[in-house]
Parts: C-alpha cells; structure tokens; sequence
C-alpha cells in the first residue's frame, strides 16, 4: 500500500532518475494532465509517457531534482486532494545546480483496490504578470 507521501517521494525520485516508467507508474491510465507547458492537456497514461520520454530525452547528462514545499493534504475515503508549490533544478551530471524555477501543483488521487494511491488529474501552473504577460517562474519568499 502506498501512502500519498510515498506518490510525492517517487514523484521526487522518478523524475531524478529519468525514470519513464517509475513516473508513469505514478498516475492512473486514465489521468488528465494539465500542464504548464506546450499543450492545453494530456489524456491518459500513453500521452503523459510521451511528455516524460521528451522531457527526459533532452536533459542529456543533467538530472533535475524536485522539492516540494508547504504541501497540504486533504484526503479522503476513495479521493485525495494534494497541493503544493515544487521547485525543479536543473542539476549538472557533478551535481552543481545550473537553474532553478517554481511551480504551483495540484493533484487529485484515486485509490487503488490495494489501499495505494494514483493521480487521476495533475495540474501545474505559475502566475502571469498582467502588464507584461510573461509566467513567473521565480516565488517570492
């Protein structure tokens, strides 16, 4: 049985390790994702494996860590709720940090028949500035 912080420390772990598999392990077949960049959505497991295999390809010998910060849990019997705000570094291969930018995320989590958790619905997202219409990648301490 996996808990929900257990989803967010593989979530941390899979994207580390440009690990497709263990990152699609992580979502319900029939996930919708809304994601912050490039496209409006992602319907379902096949389409989100293609982002990662993407996103992952283009990192060559970099890694990306992910931290996670003031998250909060409203769970459920069957439905869970997680938001959270993440920040993504780019890391060199030696593991020196090369750039760094903030997310807002939110997931909703089914239960599985063995008491573990998938994410059903992810969306990502970072503040617009009205005047210029450029995404605030950076949060304000």
């Amino acid at each position: 049985m996996e808990s929900i912080e257990q989803v967010l420390a593989g979530y941390a772990s899979a994207v580390r390790a440009k690990d497709v598999d263990g990152l699609v392990a992580l979502f319900a077949t029939d996930v919708c994702v809304f994601d912050m960049w490039g496209r409006w959505s992602y319907d379902g497991a096949d389409a989100w494996r293609g982002m990662a295999e993407e996103w992952f390809g283009s990192l060559g010998d970099e890694q990306v860590a992910v931290e996670f910060d003031n998250v909060e849990t409203v769970p459920g019997d069957d439905l869970a709720i997680v938001h959270a705000f993440v920040t993504y570094k780019g890391l060199s291969a030696e593991g020196a940090e090369l750039r760094a930018m903030n997310n807002r995320l939110t997931w909703g989590l089914r239960k599985t028949a063995d008491g573990g958790w998938k994410i059903v619905h992810e969306h990502t997202s970072a503040p617009v500035d009205v005047d210029t219409g450029k995404v605030q990648l950076q949060r304000a301490a």
